[in-house]
């Protein structure tokens, strides 16, 4: 899915680090404890839990080798990074006091399975956190892109992230009231992300990271140049646009 941490900084990840400082707030987790980050991708997350609480202890895992030493490089010593599956995880049980999990969850092919994992390594009383982005309405980013794909070639369809499981509001709650956890809130979450240019917004789906990269890379010269042109006529600078993540909360019984 997201193979080179570089161009996921580019396409995406400058939207998981504005978004983590909210999503950390929300965990509400505590200072000094130790925390599994899962997913943990190029270390935004792990450096959000760490600037809102020096004294916790991080670990990360994720199954990208690259991103696992992207992260090792951009994080400070109070993080450890590893290559992992969260739906099996190698941790004792009970072996963290807080997880938390941020723009992931969608993208694990079993994830009921992965969730019983994190549970089974979270202390009873111990928090377990999680967000999506919204790809139906909330992330406009994607949302204009694939609305104008889709009127170029309504076979863009398939690929449109909308259908991402987890995604809309209500499914990880659900998700995590059927894994057992107690205790669950949702809450949306909100960023804006305000593009230079036109070229900064389009660069990145040229380099074929995710879905929509990947959709963009399987079109041909004039295919992709028609594309752009619609997306041109659509934002014009300056261009502003809204993010909505659907965040869980519930705890460890």
């Amino acid at each position: 899915m997201f193979t080179d941490p570089d161009a996921y900084e580019r396409y995406v990840g400058r939207w998981s680090r504005r978004l983590a400082p909210l999503f950390v707030d929300f965990s509400r987790l505590v200072d000094g404890t130790r925390v599994l980050d899962v997913g943990c991708g190029t270390g935004a997350l792990a450096s959000a839990v760490l600037a809102a609480h020096p004294r916790c202890r991080v670990v990360g895992i994720d199954p990208s080798p690259g991103y696992v030493a992207y992260a090792k490089t951009h994080c400070n010593q109070n993080c450890e990074f590893e290559t992992g599956d969260a739906q099996k995880l190698r941790f004792p049980d009970a072996s963290f006091d807080g997880s938390v999990s941020l723009l992931v969850f969608n993208f694990i092919p079993d994830a009921a399975k992965a969730l019983a994992e994190v549970r089974r390594v979270t202390r009873p009383g111990g928090p377990v956190t999680a967000a999506v982005w919204d790809y139906s309405d909330g992330m406009r980013m994607l949302r204009v892109f694939f609305d104008a794909a889709v009127e170029l070639n309504p076979a863009a369809e398939a690929a449109d992230e909308k259908h991402m499981p987890h995604s809309k509001q209500g499914e990880l709650g659900q998700l995590w009231r059927s894994g057992g956890l107690q205790n669950v809130e949702e809450k949306g979450l909100e960023i804006e992300m305000i593009f230079r240019s036109f070229e900064d917004y389009w660069a990145p789906f040229l380099e074929g990271t995710g879905p929509a990269g990947r959709y963009v890379a399987s079109l041909d010269a004039a295919q992709r140049k028609e594309l752009e042109n619609r997306l041109r006529e659509r934002l014009q600078p300056p261009i502003r646009l809204p993010a909505r993540a659907w965040a869980v909360r519930g705890i460890v019984p």
